[in-house]
């Protein structure tokens, strides 16, 4: 089995932004009322951009491997969200996406058989559908000092 260890570091700025350091980037994160040039999407739209991105490079890489050529590809994505539970409405919805919509469109010479066994194999190797559709162990823990880290 081979892993990589994928590692992100986010910080609340006093202009109400957040920003996530990713390798040597910086992401922003949400609106910023004081500056609007410093907007970025909400954690959400990079949820649904990650998919799409990821759709994007495994698709590449696949039609690579199938000796498909790709002259493009776009990829569009919808989602719903209920927001009563993230807002602290009672309510027994989840927090999450109630639905993920998906079309993607392809350029290419390919017979419509040989793209629908590239889209199966993109859809069955894309590390960002499979988190979305199977359930992950995730552990949250809250740091007080730097010394101390407690388990939520």
């Amino acid at each position: 089995m081979s892993t990589k260890t994928v590692n992100v570091l986010g910080y609340a700025t006093n202009n109400e932004q957040f920003i996530v350091k990713a390798r040597n980037l910086d992401i922003r994160i949400s609106k910023n009322p004081k500056v609007s040039d410093l907007e970025g999407p909400s954690p959400i739209e990079y949820i649904l951009a990650g998919f799409a991105g990821c759709i994007n490079a495994v698709g590449k890489l696949v039609a690579k491997e199938l000796d498909i050529d790709l002259q493009s590809l776009q990829v569009e994505i919808s989602a719903d969200l209920d927001t009563d539970k993230y807002n602290g409405i009672p309510t027994h919805n989840r927090a999450g996406f109630n639905h993920i919509g998906v079309v993607v469109k392809p350029t290419s010479d390919a017979s419509p058989e040989k793209l629908q066994d590239w889209l199966r194999q993109v859809e069955y190797r894309c590390p960002v559908q499979d988190n979305l559709i199977n359930p992950t162990p995730v552990s949250v823990t809250i740091a007080t000092t730097p010394e101390a880290v407690i388990a939520a």
